[in-house]
């Protein structure tokens, strides 16, 4: 059921410590299918807006993602997506923006839980 799939994204968000408030939209479409939409703010004042457009009926399948993760300045530091803009990348349609929307790597289609691993890893991590 899609309501279940919402509390697991809810409890994702509680358990990020590194987070200190968010704003989440859930919209159910029919008993598997929904879009989620929103946004967390991290302790250092960066922040993801996030979408997922699911079905929850057989596993989770993801038709529509993306992660775009900025640092406090508004910059981006990552996006992951499934646009199907970049046909010449192993794994089209899924791949990942870094720093800048030209540099574009192929990507596996992540979850919220890795993403918010991604970031975790990124904010405990030294500055140079």
């Amino acid at each position: 059921m899609i309501e279940d799939y919402f509390r697991k994204i809810e409890e994702l968000i509680a358990r990020a410590s590194f987070a200190h408030s968010s704003s989440v939209t859930y919209d159910k479409r029919s008993t598997y299918i929904g879009f989620v939409r929103g946004v967390i703010y991290f302790l250092d004042g960066s922040r993801l807006h996030f979408r997922e457009f699911v079905n929850v009926q057989h596993g989770i399948d993801c038709y529509v993602y993306a992660y775009h993760y900025q640092n406090p300045e508004g910059d981006l530091v990552f996006r992951y997506d499934n646009s199907p803009h970049y046909h010449g990348l192993p794994g089209f349609p899924h791949h990942k923006h870094m720093g800048n929307e030209a540099n574009v790597v192929s990507a596996s289609p992540p979850d919220l839980g890795y993403i918010l691993s991604e970031i975790q890893d990124l904010l405990s991590s030294p500055t140079p």
